[in-house]
């Protein structure tokens, strides 16, 4: 764990420069959320396979086995507001999903979790086509429905 947390913080610091000089994201932003949820949310979360439909995570809670799926966002100092979640498909099995928020710098700032009935009634709810059609959800509309798990 230590050793890819190693080479995930050289990751960050490529992508930075990336962004740097060609004011374009690299691409490693659900790999470094996956990481640091696993790592921060208390309990034991077991990341899965790359490419698992639906979910990135198992979560033991009790004999309960929760389907987490995990989002990243990276929020620039000058993002404009209205910055959404990347597309949540609601035709997939999960139970719950996870949103772990960065800086420019790929330093994680929060993470949030909200149970899947919430993220549907949100994403079914009259009057946005982003979010009926694409299950394109706010950051704000996913933290008010929310918990938040860490903190920075």
């Amino acid at each position: 764990m230590r050793q890819l947390e190693q080479l995930l913080n050289q990751a960050k610091k490529l992508a930075k420069e990336y962004r740097a000089l060609t004011g374009k994201p690299l691409g490693i932003t659900g790999e470094v959320a996956e990481f640091y949820a696993a790592k921060y949310i208390k309990g034991f979360l077991k990341l899965e396979p790359a490419r698992t439909p639906g979910y990135d995570a198992k979560q033991k809670e009790g004999n309960k086995t929760v389907l987490v799926q995990i989002k990243g966002r990276c929020i620039p100092n000058d993002a404009k507001p209205g910055q959404r979640i990347g597309s949540i498909k609601l035709n997939k099995d999960w139970d719950r999903l996870v949103l772990v928020l960065m800086d420019e710098d790929f330093e994680i700032t929060k993470i949030i979790k909200a149970e899947r009935h919430d993220v549907e009634r949100e994403l079914k709810a009259p009057g946005s086509k982003a979010r009926n059609e694409r299950g394109a959800l706010s950051i704000s509309k996913f933290i008010r429905i929310g918990d938040t798990l860490w903190p920075r």
